[in-house]
């Protein structure tokens, strides 16, 4: 395979959000590394080793493991945690914005 996929916009992701993304348990990850149907590469990040592999691949690997409706699912909830934690960091942005503007408005008599 090229390279191409390695250097794509959200064409790997970290063993790691890999396990959080698929549902798939590290042991899995390292199995499929192993046997082949997963390329990595290591890299490290504050001298911490960890994995990164191509998000295709884990996709087609999870399907195997989970089913094609298994993957579907935990991808939905995945999503669903993603945005839920979005939206709760919008609300303690609108929270503080809206205390600074009290404050401005009590200060200067707006």
């Amino acid at each position: 395979m090229s390279d191409s996929e390695w250097r794509m916009q959200n064409g790997t992701l970290s063993h790691k959000n890999a396990m959080k993304e698929f549902g798939l348990s590290e042991e899995q990850i390292i199995q499929g590394m192993r046997s082949g149907k997963l390329q990595y590469r290591q890299n490290y990040a504050h001298g911490n080793p960890y994995y990164r592999v191509l998000r295709s691949e884990v996709k087609k690997f999870a399907v195997e493991i989970k089913g094609t409706t298994g993957v579907e699912n935990q991808e939905a909830q995945h999503r669903l945690n993603e945005i839920n934690r979005q939206i709760n960091s919008f609300k303690r942005k609108l929270k503080s914005l809206e205390k600074e503007k009290n404050k401005l408005i009590e200060i200067h008599k707006l």
